[in-house]
Parts: C-alpha cells; structure tokens; sequence
C-alpha cells in the first residue's frame, strides 16, 4: 500500500509520540500550506478514534500577540482534546512525554453547539454551560520546540494533556476578560496574566475557533471541552515538581510531575 506524504508525516509524529523521541521539523523540507498542516493533524486524529479514543474537545493554540509574533504569524491555531489526554489524580509521569509545558488557561464546557462561520462571543456565553479553571500540558513532537506554524499544526497544536478544576462558573456572571491568572512553580509565583491576553476575550477566543472549524466542516459539541488559550507564558514541566495557576473568580487547579 502506498502512502501519501500526508499519511507518512502523521506516521512519523504518531511514532514520535509513541516512542517520546522527538523528530525534525516536518517543515524543513516541504512546501506545505496550514490546510496541509490541519490534513495531517486530521489524520492522526482519525486513527485515535479508530483505536476507540474519544474527542473530548478542542484547543486553542497560538492566541498571544507574543507567540504569533515568534512564529512569524498573525492567527491562532487549533487541535483536538482527547479522553486519553486526561489527566488523572492531578499527577502526570513526565517520562510519559518528551518535552512538556505548563499554561494556565480558561476552559469553556459547552450546553449547546456552536456553528460557524458567524459565531461571535456572545453566542459563546450563551452555548456555555460553565467555565472553569485549567492548565493545559502541552508538549512537541518536534525537537527542542523549533517549530513553524505547518509543524504545530500538524502536531495536534502541540496537544499534550490538560487538567479542569471541579469548580463550575457561569461566565455570564463574571467578567472573562479581567480574570487574572498567576501560574505557580511549587510556592514560587513565576508569571501572571489576563483573561484580556486571550485575543482580548476568551469568549472571543472560542468563537474564532467555531467559525475557523466551519471551513472543515466541523461543529463545536454540546458537552465538549474549549482550552481557550494561554493567559501568561508557558513553563518548562520537571520532575518533582507541583504547578498551580490561580484564578481570581475562578479558584485554582494543580498539576505534579513525578
């Protein structure tokens, strides 16, 4: 059977994944375009589902002014959430990945589905059953982080794990884009953020995501989870230690790598 470059490249980050061995950048040597990118990430996707995983939701990548400018673009990017991306017991065996971060972001758990390609922030809080606090763990199966925009793409958007607290907040009751976020290393405070940081709304974050899906024919579920993006920096995950990023409004959630 003879595979298309697409099925090759997805191949090769599944094995990396798999293996937790990192791979060169698949950009280095292709000419592909982000739709090339999102077909490989697809892909990959399709096999989990085969296998009997489950899509829990999606996740928003690349919403800060400072990443999109460090990758040299000017949209964010998106990936799939999956059953077996769940983190258990707050604790995460960091020889499970190969080089992991840790992001405080807000999480959305939706009521009912938000179709593209108008979706606007409002009809976010509307479809939104409750937001809560989470941190995101994501991870590259490129090396050392080089990445363009094709390989995070291609990547799953660096998908890695994620954590939600068990505190549920209607976000009609408060507002998103003034949460702050302070992101914790053990007692350590490392950085902080706004909710504002999130493409100035975190809503606004969601509805981007629903109206960018509609070009491939996807719907926000009811029942699924949005990571609506970073509110600080990212921070390099190690051994024995405990992160925890605090929302005001929100409360806090914590994640420890043994």
């Amino acid at each position: 059977m003879e595979f298309t470059i697409h099925e090759k490249l997805a191949q090769a980050l599944k094995k990396a994944e798999k293996s937790c061995i990192a791979i060169e950048q698949i950009s280095k040597d292709t000419n592909f375009t982000v739709d090339d990118a999102y077909k490989i990430q697809l892909i990959n996707i399709e096999r989990e589902l085969s296998g009997g995983k489950k899509v829990t939701g999606k996740k928003i990548g690349l919403t800060s002014l400072a990443v999109q400018n460090m990758l040299g673009v000017n949209t964010p990017d998106f990936g799939h959430l999956l059953d077996s991306m769940e983190v258990k017991n707050n604790t995460i065996q960091i020889n499970t990945m190969i080089q992991p971060k840790v992001e405080g972001e807000i999480a959305f758990v939706l009521k009912e589905d938000i179709k593209g390609p108008d979706a606007t922030a409002k009809d976010v809080l509307n479809a939104t059953e409750y937001v809560a606090a989470a941190i995101e763990i994501v991870d590259s199966r490129i090396k050392d982080w080089k990445i363009s925009l094709i390989d995070t793409v291609a990547d799953n958007a660096s998908s890695g794990m994620y954590v939600i607290s068990d505190r549920k907040i209607d976000p009609k009751t408060i507002d998103l884009k003034n949460i702050e976020m302070n992101l914790y290393k053990d007692s350590e405070k490392i950085n902080s953020g706004l909710g504002s940081a999130v493409l100035g709304d975190p809503a606004f974050s969601v509805a981007w995501l629903a109206n960018a899906l509609s070009k491939y024919g996807v719907v926000l579920k009811k029942g699924e989870i949005v990571l609506s993006g970073a509110l600080s920096g990212m921070l390099t995950a190690e051994k024995g230690n405990k992160y925890t990023a605090n929302f005001s409004e929100l409360g806090s959630i914590s994640v420890k790598f043994e």
